[in-house]
């Protein structure tokens, strides 16, 4: 560990911490790589140092894009509304590990003396938030979703500034908190900023893709979703009579799927592409796509927002806290999107997207409002919170 004495005047020292998913991960990780472009463009540099927990989603990350990595001692609170089942043996173990962490924590940022400290949420940021306050770090926490997460809401209350994706999070906020939040947005890779839709079909080695139809991009995420391959496969036939889809359903679910599809009138299958997963051309397949069936996660939001698209929703019923739901709810309230948010099943999945292939003008209506609601430039919005900070 590089002591305080090593510092160039014109470094900035940065401690990031946050993961567990995805959701908090890689806004993260969009905040650092444009927090060392802003100040290489200026001639300065950046050094960052990521602390979480170890064997971890956060640390693979960390290390494959060159960030230097330290673990702490985390301690995960198992959620229940019966609140004898919180004292369970798993949350109570867990429990002694958070000062543990604190203690791990604070080591690690008074050694590395940060300028500042970006925490993206997730069950690891609250050791390491609390070390920046008791170290007298100034401490960023970033929320992802409408409503703050259970380990920003402990930063919070800790006095920490607080950047939010949306303005209507603002009032959900602590009171404390609320007259000093930042909206930024929730960063989103610039790469998916940047797709070419006339690249996509080719990419994808999608052969039949009719250019005179729309397209509806379907996808449950990396792992693919049972609930979203079932509903759409049992609509197939009605929904290729009117699009094009492009079905990204996950590893597990390629070999089911494709035998259900032989069944289909060849001419319908042409316009079907399915896929375990799309790689580098996703940018051009969600540039392509007229319509989005997806989860609500906070990043699907964030990109779907900054590039105006029309989407229907289907929340993940197990996320924490219910978030997706209400990430969906809110859109759908604001005619940004439109959200199932009852009962899923094929016949309201196929009244959803109905109106949306039906009528250009329907479809467009929903993708202008959700634009509205987008911040592609949610990563340079953070970067102007931490440097604020840290000054």
């Amino acid at each position: 560990m590089n002591s305080t004495h090593d510092r160039s005047p014109r470094d900035l020292r940065l401690i990031v911490t946050g993961g567990g998913t995805g959701g908090h991960t890689y806004p993260a990780l969009t905040a650092v790589n444009a927090l060392r472009a802003r100040l290489e463009s200026t001639g300065h540099s950046l050094e960052v140092l990521w602390v979480g927990a170890g064997d971890s989603l956060e640390q693979r990350v960390a290390t494959s894009n060159g960030i230097a990595f330290e673990s702490v001692a985390t301690g995960k609170i198992r959620r229940s509304k019966n609140p004898i089942k919180m004292v369970s043996p798993a949350n109570v173990k867990d429990m002694t590990n958070v000062p543990r962490g604190v203690a791990q924590a604070r080591s690690l940022v008074s050694d590395f003396a940060p300028d500042v400290v970006l925490a993206t949420g997730g069950y690891v940021a609250v050791p390491v938030g609390l070390a920046a306050r008791m170290c007298r770090r100034p401490l960023v926490v970033h929320e992802q979703t409408v409503r703050l997460g259970l380990a920003n809401k402990v930063l919070a209350r800790a006095g920490a500034q607080i950047a939010v994706s949306a303005q209507s999070s603002v009032a959900l906020l602590p009171e404390g908190s609320q007259d000093t939040a930042v909206v930024t947005g929730n960063p989103v890779r610039p790469e998916v900023l940047t797709g070419q839709p006339h690249l996509a079909a080719k990419g994808l080695g999608f052969e039949g893709h009719d250019p005179e139809l729309p397209t509806v991009y379907v996808t449950g995420g990396a792992q693919g979703s049972a609930q979203i391959n079932t509903n759409v496969r049992d609509i197939l036939p009605w929904l290729l009579g009117r699009a094009n889809v492009v079905h990204q359903c996950g590893a597990n679910n390629v070999e089911e799927l494709r035998e259900s599809a032989r069944g289909l009138d060849p001419e319908l299958a042409r316009r079907y592409h399915l896929t375990a997963f799309v790689g580098p051309e996703l940018p051009d397949v969600l540039a392509l796509a007229d319509v989005v069936i997806s989860r609500s996660g906070a990043g699907t939001i964030a990109e779907l927002t900054a590039l105006g698209k029309a989407a229907v929703f289907i929340p993940l019923a197990s996320s924490a806290g219910n978030e997706q739901a209400h990430n969906a709810r809110h859109l759908q309230e604001s005619g940004a999107a439109v959200a199932l948010l009852g009962e899923v099943n094929p016949a309201n999945l196929q009244a959803a997207v109905e109106p949306l292939l039906a009528d250009p003008a329907t479809r467009n209506a929903i993708a202008s409002q959700a634009r509205s609601k987008g911040m592609p430039d949610a990563a340079e919005r953070l970067v102007d919170v931490l440097l604020a900070a840290a000054n």
